[in-house]
C-alpha cells in the first residue's frame, strides 16, 4: 500500500456555500446534488450576511495559517486564501487532520477579530 504524503484541506467562509447549493455540496463526506428548497431554508437561517474576505483580510488569514503551521510543526506545502474559501496542502503528520483544520480556522478567526470582523467567519 502507498504511503500518505499529505492532505489537501478546504473550508469555506460563513454563508457562501450552503447545503443545497446549485454547485452541489458535501455532507458527511458524501457529495450531494443541488436542492433548491434546502438552500433557501439554509439562507433563511443565516444569522448574518455571508462573509467575503477582502485583499487585506485574505493576507491576514494566510499569515495566521502560516504562523499556526510553524507553531504546530505542520509542514505547509501550499496555501491559497480566496474571498470565500481557503485551500491548504499540508504534509503527512501523525495528528488529527480535524484538529489541524480547527486550529487553522481558529488562527484565522483570531486575526480577523483583531481586524474588526465579528461573529462566525467559517462554515463547520
Amino acid at each position: 500500500m502507498g504511503k500518505m504524503v499529505g492532505y489537501m484541506l478546504t473550508w469555506t467562509t460563513y454563508g457562501t456555500w450552503l447545503q443545497g447549493d446549485k454547485r452541489g455540496y458535501v455532507k458527511d463526506g458524501v457529495v450531494k446534488k443541488k436542492n433548491e428548497q434546502l438552500q433557501q431554508d439554509n439562507e433563511q437561517r443565516l444569522v448574518k450576511s455571508a462573509v467575503r474576505l477582502d485583499a487585506k483580510e485574505k493576507e491576514l488569514v494566510k499569515q495566521a495559517i502560516n504562523d499556526e503551521a510553524k507553531k504546530r510543526n505542520v509542514r505547509l506545502h501550499a496555501i491559497s486564501v480566496f474571498s470565500n474559501h481557503v485551500h491548504v496542502v499540508v504534509g503527512y503528520c501523525d495528528c488529527s487532520i480535524a484538529d489541524i483544520v480547527r486550529q487553522f480556522k481558529q488562527a484565522g478567526t483570531a486575526v480577523l477579530k483583531k481586524y474588526g470582523i465579528t461573529g462566525k467567519v467559517w462554515t463547520k
